[in-house]
């Protein structure tokens, strides 16, 4: 299947895993997924789609035997050859960390030797998510995983975590059905936030999470981040490293802070880039990356403005009301696309937010809005299908599914109607564009078959080493005053300010780039608060 012909962000300007299950029911944003395409480009996820790419997922493996006596830490991994200098294998971790002698499950690690031949240790890299394969990002983004001169001095990793892609994954339902569960539109006409809308968004959250029992079983209830940090750990026992190297994006700053919050003393150089605060709670998140996802938005519009091409017209607040008007309009009269699918202001929204994510594809925004206003859907679910990795009707990982397991066990699984309804009212307030449709979600997990088992607590890390802490302050999906908040946690908290926009800032700056790999080669540790532009 070849990318829709969009628009490219036009040369000549002056200017610079959100689920939904059904038709006026958007869940909210919510913890970031960051696939590898949205951490490449959009280009990259329509090349990462192709059919033809090498991908980790489709190799069986063959596992070590269990360990005897709970010894995790030391399987031999059978690495085998699956292109292109890269390197597969398999190995085994508990179910339940607590019950280490009981039953096991499937790890997948991808390795990508260094060049140099002379290894300084293991980088292992996380892309985010929750639900991103860390397998594939190295596979087939190795160079947005991480830079030559790290690709030189290190084994770079990436594994795909607990209920992910090739590791034991957590499957709930069938193409057809996620089909239903994300596009499908409801016949209802019960009023948004009305107490009838909520029972029936609850039920539908409730048949989605049978199923995913149904068809993952216990693994459901141990897919949780803590979970993840004790496979990490055991991970690096395995590749033999003292300490952890570690690059970890969005979500995976969140792995990577409460790694080193349970395993302080085994902290190397861990870098955090594009940060969630631990502290937050599910309605700080959504809150932030709202209010982050409109200001996006209105930087877009001001650049477009600036152009001669721009469907948006007069000025930022105008075409804001403009982009707020297609909206409304698309939910109250959605749109059938070619393939016969309805779009509806929830996949609407998943299109307009798909590019936010970095400044170099808001020129998609042009093509969408332009075709949508004309009554063609097509460019909003050729973007809202690069988000949940759909192509030709079927999903090539279960991102989507992990997204939201983990954070039904991660966030707790509790619904009170007027809190929503204030926190609603606020979302709209402070987003006039997009807020209306963002409240509500606490709704997804309410029904959720297995409870969940994190606190939202603060990490300090006492006695690890420095750790690079990188915020970006356009950044729409982990605002800057995460990167503050988390950096003021840690004992030895570094802060890296990164001025531009978009999610990330490792491989979009030069001096970025460079204060990074200076760390993890040299161990050169910049001061604290230093900025890049």
């Amino acid at each position: 299947m070849s990318a829709p012909e969009l628009t490219p962000w036009p040369d000549d300007q002056d200017g610079p895993r959100r689920r939904s299950p059904w038709k006026r029911w958007v869940l909210v944003i919510g913890v970031v997924l960051v696939i590898v395409g949205l951490v490449v480009s959009l280009t990259g996820v329509w090349q990462l789609l192709q059919p033809t790419v090498q991908r980790p997922t489709e190799v069986e493996l063959e596992l070590p035997a269990k360990p005897v006596g709970g010894a995790y830490g030391e399987q031999t991994p059978k690495w085998t050859d699956c292109g292109e200098g890269f390197e597969c294998a398999d190995v085994r971790a508990p179910l339940d960390w607590d019950d280490p002698e009981g039953e096991t499950i499937r790890l997948r690690m991808v390795k990508h030797p260094a060049t140099s031949g002379e290894p300084l240790g293991t980088l292992f890299v996380n892309p985010g998510g929750p639900g991103a394969s860390g397998a594939d990002f190295v596979r087939n983004a190795l160079d947005s995983a991480a830079g030559a001169p790290l690709q030189r001095s290190f084994d770079v990793v990436g594994w795909d975590p607990r209920g992910v892609g090739a590791s034991s994954p957590v499957t709930c339902l069938d193409a057809q059905d996620m089909d239903e569960y994300l596009f499908g539109v409801s016949d209802s006409t019960a009023e948004r936030g009305s107490a009838k809308w909520i029972e029936e968004a609850e039920a539908s959250s409730r048949r989605f999470g049978e199923a995913c029992l149904e068809n993952t079983g216990e693994l459901l209830g141990h897919v949780d981040t803590v979970s993840t940090v004790r496979d990490l750990d055991m991970l690096r026992e395995i590749q033999g490293d003292e300490q952890l190297n570690y690059l970890g994006y969005s979500y995976g700053t969140h792995i990577g802070a409460r790694y080193a919050e349970m395993f302080p003393e085994k902290v190397g150089r861990l870098v955090l880039d594009g940060v969630l605060d631990p502290t937050a709670s599910e309605a700080d998140v959504v809150k932030e990356q709202t209010r982050g996802f409109e200001l996006a938005l209105r930087s877009y519009a001001e650049a477009c403005l600036a152009t001669k091409d721009c469907p948006l017209s007069g000025t930022v607040d105008e075409a804001m009301a403009q982009i707020g008007d297609l909206l409304d309009d698309v939910d109250e009269h959605p749109i059938v696309a070619a393939d016969g699918r309805t779009l509806t202001a929830s996949t609407m929204l998943t299109a307009i937010i798909t590019p936010l994510y970095s400044e170099s594809n808001w020129g998609y925004l042009n093509s969408l809005f332009e075709t949508v206003a004309e009554g063609n859907a097509d460019v909003a679910f050729s973007l809202a299908d690069s988000y949940y990795g759909r192509l030709d009707g079927e999903y090539l990982d279960n991102s989507t599914e992990a997204f939201q397991a983990i954070n039904c066990l991660d966030y707790p699984n509790s619904i009170d109607p007027e809190r929503m309804r204030e926190q609603a009212a606020e979302l709209e307030r402070i987003a006039p564009t997009i807020g209306r449709f963002q409240g509500f979600g606490d709704v997804s997990c309410a029904g959720w078959p297995v409870k969940g088992v994190q606190e939202r607590m603060a990490v300090q890390a006492a006695g690890a080493d420095p750790i690079l802490v990188i915020g970006t302050t356009g950044d729409p999906a982990t605002p800057y005053r995460w990167a503050e908040a988390l950096s003021e946690q840690l004992e030895s908290g570094v802060l890296v300010r990164f001025e531009g926009e978009g999610h990330t800032a490792y491989g979009q700056s030069g001096c970025v780039n460079d204060l990074v790999e200076r760390y993890f080669i040299e161990g050169e540790v910049p001061a604290s608060g230093a900025t890049c532009s």
